[in-house]
């Protein structure tokens, strides 16, 4: 005889196994659906015209169809070899006339290393990377970055000041003033190349502090991030920015996409910067569009404060599309791929 409650369980169990199977079927985000990587067409992507030397060194990975975890770092090691920018050991030191330095990376399955306030090593991001690979944890810091650091090879370099590092710290210490400023004329990037907006300068219109964040697809359509810095130029003995913050600084979802953030670190830290770009590409936005919510967002936070602060994302989707949006007008981006080298000039708030 026919059972009204066996009825009712065998259909339960009817729709709950018909629901399971469109699940397996529609994937994790049927709403969202996981764009297909452009396979076959590496690029990299960097901040400022720095990134042009940077994108070469990544570029001799990615065009032997290395890793693009390799890239992002080989890349950001020739800017922190420079002596003649605003990242690596030739910068601008702290307050206390001593160069800190930070850096993180993230490869396509969300491994990721940090280090802050490292002193003495040439190459931080380097660091990171076995930070990463070597220890549980993710990010190290101070004297205990400094001794992982010589116990996994890197010798340590003299503590002194590089000439234009020596000679814009003796012009600081005549103020000793500490304050992040716009300054449309007489303004130099990290490069010596002029741009109109300095957004932590001291009275000679020299930079102050800036850094290198880069983002590559490999041939394989898999991403992965780096992000060094000197830091803020004289800051406060200590200070971290977003440059070594994983969702701040960088954020690679191999899903999505990569991004990674220059500027003013504190305001991107208060929005999570580079993961909210992240994710406002994974709901659909172009890497412009989402780049420029982003900014907006702090601007919103801000107020007209925001008018003082320079902050920039640059972004590469799942799709190989790129995009950045900036705070203050001036922000380039440098761009490599198997068609083309260039800088892109970003769209600003202001």
């Amino acid at each position: 005889m026919f059972n009204r409650r066996k009825f009712l369980h065998s259909s339960v169990f009817s729709s709950i196994g018909l629901f399971l199977g469109k699940r397996a079927v529609a994937g994790p985000s049927s709403a969202n659906p996981i764009p297909a990587p452009v396979t076959g067409h590496p690029i990299v992507i960097s901040t400022w015209d720095t990134g042009l030397a940077a994108n070469q060194g990544a570029w001799e990975v990615l065009s032997k169809n290395g890793r693009a975890l390799d890239a992002v770092e080989a890349g950001v090691k020739v800017t922190e070899s420079s002596l003649n920018c605003c990242v690596g050991l030739g910068a601008n030191p702290d307050r206390e006339g001593i160069v800190t330095l930070d850096a993180c990376i993230m490869d396509d399955q969300g491994n990721c290393g940090s280090v802050g306030a490292l002193e003495r090593i040439k190459h931080p991001i380097s660091v990171a990377r076995r930070v990463m690979e070597k220890t549980p944890h993710v990010m190290l810091v101070g004297s205990g970055a400094q001794q992982f650091a010589v116990a996994e090879g890197f010798p340590l370099e003299p503590q002194e000041l590089s000439d234009d590092a020596k000679k814009a710290y003796e012009q600081w210490l005549k103020k000793s003033e500490y304050k992040p400023v716009i300054n449309i004329e007489n303004t130099k990037s990290g490069s010596g190349h002029p741009t109109a907006f300095a957004p932590a300068r001291f009275d000679n219109g020299e930079w102050n502090h800036d850094t290198i964040g880069m983002v590559a697809m490999d041939a394989s359509g898999n991403l992965s991030g780096s992000c060094t810095t000197s830091g803020m130029g004289f800051k406060m003995r200590g200070r971290l920015g977003d440059s070594p913050i994983i969702g701040a600084g960088l954020f690679v979802d191999n899903e999505v996409g990569a991004v990674t953030a220059t500027g003013q670190g504190e305001d991107v830290i208060r929005i999570a910067g580079s993961h909210t770009v992240v994710e406002l590409m994974r709901h659909g936005m172009s890497p412009e569009q989402a780049c420029r919510t982003a900014v907006e967002r702090i601007i919103r936070i801000k107020g007209d404060k925001a008018k003082e602060i320079q902050v920039a994302f640059i972004a590469l989707n799942k799709k190989g599309e790129t995009g950045s949006f900036a705070i203050q007008k001036g922000f380039s981006y440098a761009l490599k791929n198997n068609k083309e080298e260039k800088m892109v000039e970003v769209k600003s708030y202001y």
